[in-house]
């Protein structure tokens, strides 16, 4: 049993600059034995694990609900999700794609909590929020146009832009990640470049 009131609030290390998905051989070598030694009940390494991976995916999670609150658990849920399964893990694919399957399905859950709360129609909406202190900063640097079109976006849409361009995953690891087809990605790929297009360029229709 994960000894949650103390793995989880470890703290963690400055992210890399390098996306999730363009990990090396070696990065991926060490997550590798890292959730095979945790699917051992090593502690130590699901703490070494947390480390490496909770801002990632916190930031992940945190672009596609846009609530910091539902972040924090989401990001946590995550990670105890890994603890638990890690035993169920094959290596059929990258470590990383494998954990950030479980933050996207993690995510899509609470955006339906938030749906149901705040009574939107569907889940898989875009999902109005406070603006937190990462996307500010990302304002900053990235332009406050370019974040709000993305906010308007489907959550699956926004997941799919998110993945390809912060993280550099490709379409066949977002296939794996979303539990979709490659050619569902690619079509969301396509939707969410022309909305983004129209919202950039101030058409709203």
């Amino acid at each position: 049993m994960v000894p949650v009131t103390t793995t989880i609030r470890t703290t963690t290390r400055a992210g890399t600059s390098m996306g999730a998905g363009a990990g090396t051989d070696t990065a991926d070598d060490t997550d590798m034995a890292l959730i095979e030694a945790v699917a051992g009940g090593d502690m130590r390494a699901f703490e070494r694990l947390h480390r490496r991976f909770h801002k990632r995916i916190h930031g992940f999670v945190l672009r596609l609900v846009r609530r910091p609150d539902i972040a924090d658990e989401a990001a946590n849920d995550t990670m105890v999700a890994v603890w638990k399964q890690a035993g169920g893990f094959r290596g059929d694919s990258r470590a990383s794609t494998w954990i950030f399957g479980i933050a996207y399905r993690t995510a899509l859950a609470a955006t339906r909590k938030i749906a149901r709360h705040e009574g939107h129609a569907e889940a898989d909406e875009a999902i109005p929020a406070a603006r937190s202190g990462t996307e500010l900063v990302e304002a900053a640097f990235l332009g406050r146009d370019i974040l709000a079109a993305l906010a308007q976006l489907p959550v699956s849409q926004r997941a799919t832009v998110v993945l390809t361009h912060h993280y550099g995953y490709r379409l066949t690891e977002i296939a794996e990640i979303t539990g979709c087809p490659t050619g569902t990605v690619k079509t969301r790929m396509f939707h969410a470049r022309n909305r983004l297009k129209q919202l950039l360029a101030g058409d709203e229709t």
